[in-house]
C-alpha cells in the first residue's frame, strides 16, 4: 500500500507542491499501521493456518513460532515504506543508503546475539529482524525531523492527514493487490512444493531458489523505484517525454543486468546450493534448479521495471488486474499442472512462475509502447491540483 507514494508524492514533488508530500505520508503511516493489526493477528495463528491447508506440521510449527517473533517488524516495516518513499520522490537517497549501512552492522551484531548467544535460535533471527527495521524507521524519523532538506516538505504533524483517506485508498488498494498477486504467487509455489513426495526436500530448494530470487531482485527493485521517481516527477513537472526517455534507458539497463546475472546464476549452479545446505541431495537439487530459476530472474527484473514505471503513471489498479490474470490465471494453474499432472515436481512449479511472468512482461510491454505520456502527463497535474484543492478547503 504505501508504493502509492510513489505516485503521490512523486508527482506532487514534480509539480512542485512540497507542502502535499508531509500530508500524504502521514495518511500513509495512518493507514498502514492501521492495516498491520488484522495482518498481525493472522500471522499470530501462522501454524493453524498452515496445517488447515495440509503442509506438513512440523515446518507449519516451526514457521508459526517465527512469524509470531516476526509480528512487531510488521509495524515498523509499514512506517519505514512511508519514509523511504517520502525521502526517495525527493530523490533524497544518501540518508537511506547511510541508514541501511548502520542498521546492517546492527543487524549482523543483533543475529549473532539474539541467535546464537541467547540460544533462541529461529525465534531471535525474526525478533532481530524486527528490532533492526525499528531502528531503521528511527533514524530516518530524526533525519526526517532536523534535515533542512525536508524543510519545505515536512511541516510536522498535520490533522489534514486524517481527511480524505478514502482519496489515499483508492491508488493504495490497488498497489497493495499489485504486489501482493506477484509476492503471494511465489509463496503458494514454496507451499505447494509441501505437497510434493518428497516435502522436505522440495521446500528446502524451492526455499533457496526464492531466498535466491529475492536477492537478485534488490538490484532491479533499485531501478524500479529510480524509473517511478523519475516518471511521476517528469510527469508532475510537465515533461512527458523525459518521463518516456526514462523508461527507454531503464529498460536497457535492466536487460542487460538481468543477462548478466543469468549467466553468473548458470555458471555458479554446481556451487550455489552449498551457502545454505551441506545436504548433497539438496546442492544438487539446487544445481539442476538454478537454470530455470536464471530464466525466472531475467524476466522478474523486466517486470520490475516496468511495474516502476507504472507506479510512477499512477496504473495501480490495470496492474493488479494483469497480475491476477498472469499469476493465478495463467501461472499457479501451469505450476500445479508441470509438477503434478506432468509430474515434472519442484521445476514445474518454477516453470509455472516463469510462465506467469512472460504473460506479464508482454502485457506491460504492449502497454508502455501505447502510452500517450502527453495525457499522463495532463493526469498527472490534474491528480496534483485535486489534492491541493482539497488540502487548502479542509485547512
Amino acid at each position: 500500500m504505501g508504493s502509492a507514494l510513489d505516485t503521490l508524492c512523486g508527482q506532487a514533488y514534480g509539480a512542485k507542491q512540497y507542502h502535499l508530500l508531509g500530508i500524504h505520508m502521514q495518511r500513509a503511516m495512518v493507514v498502514l499501521v492501521l492495516v498491520s493489526i488484522p495482518l498481525a493477528l493472522i500471522w499470530a495463528y501462522t501454524s493453524q493456518i498452515l496445517m488447515a491447508v495440509g503442509q506438513n506440521p512440523e515446518i507449519s510449527l516451526e514457521a508459526g513460532v517465527y512469524a509470531r517473533w516476526l509480528i512487531p517488524g510488521l509495524f515498523a516495516y509499514g512506517l519505514l515504506q512511508c519514509h523511504v518513499r517520502f525521502l526517495q520522490t525527493q530523490n533524497i537517497v544518501s540518508p537511506l543508503l547511510i541508514s541501511s549501512g548502520i542498521t546492517t552492522l546492527f543487524h549482523i551484531f543483533a543475529c549473532w546475539i539474539l541467535v546464537y548467544r541467547s540460544g533462541l535460535g529461529n525465534k531471535g533471527a525474526a525478533l532481530a529482524i524486527s528490532v533492526s527495521y525499528w531502528i531503521n524507521v528511527l533514524q530516518l524519523a530524526l533525519h526526517l525531523q532536523f534535515s533542512q532538506a525536508c524543510k519545505k516538505t515536512w511541516n510536522g504533524v498535520s490533522k489534514e492527514a486524517l481527511h480524505h483517506v478514502f482519496n489515499f485508498l483508492e491508488l493504495a488498494i490497488p498497489s497493495a493487490f499489485m504486489t501482493c498477486l506477484e509476492y503471494w504467487s511465489f509463496e503458494m509455489v514454496v507451499l505447494l512444493s509441501g505437497l510434493l513426495s518428497n516435502p522436505k526436500l522440495e521446500t528446502s530448494t524451492l526455499s533457496i531458489s526464492l531466498s535466491t530470487m529475492w536477492m537478485v531482485y534488490m538490484v532491479p527493485t533499485g531501478l524500479s523505484s529510480a524509473l517511478s521517481i523519475r516518471v511521476s516527477n517528469e510527469l508532475g513537472g510537465g515533461q512527458p517525454q523525459a518521463a518516456r526517455q526514462s523508461v527507454r534507458a531503464t529498460f536497457i539497463i535492466t536487460v542487460t543486468e538481468g543477462l548478466l546475472v543469468a549467466l553468473a546464476t548458470i555458471l555458479l549452479r554446481d556451487v550455489w546450493g552449498y551457502l545454505f545446505s551441506n545436504e548433497e541431495e539438496v546442492v544438487k537439487y539446487v544445481s539442476r534448479m538454478m537454470p530455470v530459476l536464471a530464466t525466472s530472474d531475467f524476466l522478474d527484473g523486466i517486470q520490475c521495471a516496468l511495474s516502476g514505471a507504472a507506479r510512477g503513471c499512477g496504473w495501480q489498479k490495470t496492474c493488479s488486474y494483469i497480475n491476477l490474470g498472469a499469476y493465478y490465471v495463467v501461472g499457479i494453474p501451469s505450476a500445479i499442472l508441470f509438477a503434478f499432472v506432468l509430474h515434472v515436481g519442484g521445476k514445474g512449479l518454477w516453470m509455472g512462475i516463469i510462465c506467469a511472468l512472460t504473460v506479464e512482461v508482454l502485457v506491460l510491454l504492449v502497454i508502455i509502447l501505447r502510452t500517450d505520456w502527453d495525457n499522463e502527463a495532463r493526469k498527472a497535474r490534474d491528480r496534483v491540483y485535486n489534492s491541493a484543492m482539497t488540502v487548502d478547503a479542509t485547512g
